[in-house]
């Protein structure tokens, strides 16, 4: 960090912050449909690094007025401070818990301050404090909003309407209950619970369904994860219609930004979707990634750099499997994959209970 973060450039750079703020919520807040699948899948992400040191991991985020802002992250056994340019600096320990930046010049001593909780609340450099901002929810927690109405009203009114009308030929729905493909598929199905961002439960059933081709290609994926010593974590996959009603009817206007209009229909209503992490075979415990499921914050960005190595290196590895096999990642959420076939299949509003399987051989 230069010293050019004192007086007006400190000014200059904070506006230049808020317009990058404005910049990113744009973008990230238009639910608008994934991008088309890629030209070629994403790359294997190579050798697994080893765990950040466990006293560095309260000091990992983001600090600053507004966010996006600095990053304190892990990378290649490095703690280092990136700035909003992009710049990357080594922060080298130093006595009595502090930290220096590797850069010429005479040194700046970095120190973070800790608060009860045991994370970092702030660090100082050259006379200037940066506070820690919270971007979303701790790991093990949930983003959530108050709803605007009862769910039970607003579940009831969904199921009376219908969904809006399509046109062309699609083919004929054949979704597969996703626990039945490997017994190594597990299931966290967050909203048949109450920790879910409505607080309460939606679903009536805590089950995950993809169309045939998708839960085809999903299994390649798992068997490709396998041999590294991973399972899947399935989190939500076809999703019926009227659901997606009660989310957006129950968010009020300034939170719409985080649901889907019902108007557009959704991937996951056609049972090409699928939100999923990585389920580790040996603890049995889902991964640690560099943010947390259905969190609404830069974190949830498939290439947000932050974090430590070897989070950042799980996320990559689960996108790594799941474009192989015909998944598109979701530009705002690294757990959502679209299967390629998605615009084939119609938009769907059965229920869980109701649906209705035939008996075909997964291969």
């Amino acid at each position: 960090m230069k010293r050019m973060l004192r007086g007006e450039r400190l000014i200059s750079k904070i506006r230049l912050v808020v317009l990058y703020v404005l910049v990113l919520a744009t973008s990230f807040f238009l639910f608008a449909a994934p991008n088309p699948a890629q030209v070629a899948p994403f790359a294997f992400p190579g050798p697994k690094p080893t765990d950040t040191p466990q006293s560095w991991k309260p000091l990992i985020g983001e600090y600053g007025p507004v966010h996006p802002s600095l990053i304190v992250l892990e990378k290649s056994g490095k703690l280092v401070l990136r700035e909003l340019d992009g710049t990357e600096t080594t922060l080298q320990p130093a006595p009595n818990g502090n930290f220096t930046l590797a850069k010429p010049g005479p040194p700046s001593t970095v120190h973070f301050g800790q608060a009860a909780s045991g994370h970092a609340d702030s660090f100082t450099m050259d006379d200037i404090t940066f506070q820690r901002g919270k971007l979303g929810p701790e790991e093990g927690q949930v983003f959530q909003i108050h709803p605007s109405r009862s769910i039970e009203d607003l579940r009831q009114e969904a199921l009376a309407a219908s969904p809006p009308h399509e046109n062309g030929q699609f083919r004929a729905p054949d979704l597969v209950d996703l626990v039945s493909l490997d017994p190594t598929i597990h299931l966290d199905i967050r909203y048949a619970t109450s920790n879910d961002f409505l607080g309460t439960p939606v679903y009536t059933q805590a089950r995950a369904f993809l169309q045939r081709p998708a839960a085809e290609a999903l299994l390649r994926a798992l068997h490709r994860l396998q041999p590294y010593g991973y399972a899947l974590l399935i989190h939500d996959a076809y999703r019926p219609w009227y659901v997606t009603k009660i989310f957006w009817d129950a968010t009020p206007p300034e939170g719409k930004i985080f649901v889907a209009d019902p108007a557009q229909g959704s991937r996951h209503n056609r049972g090409c979707a699928v939100d999923l992490t990585l389920h580790d075979l040996k603890s049995g415990k889902p991964i640690e990634m560099p943010g947390t499921y259905d969190e609404m914050s830069p974190r949830s960005f498939p290439d947000y750099p932050g974090g430590t190595s070897l989070q950042r290196w799980h996320r990559d590895l689960l996108r790594w499997a799941m474009e192989s096999e015909g998944f598109t990642v979701y530009d705002h959420e690294w757990w959502h994959f679209d299967y390629k076939d998605w615009h084939e299949y119609p938009t769907l509003n059965v229920p869980f209970e109701k649906l209705q399987f035939t008996e075909k051989q997964v291969q």
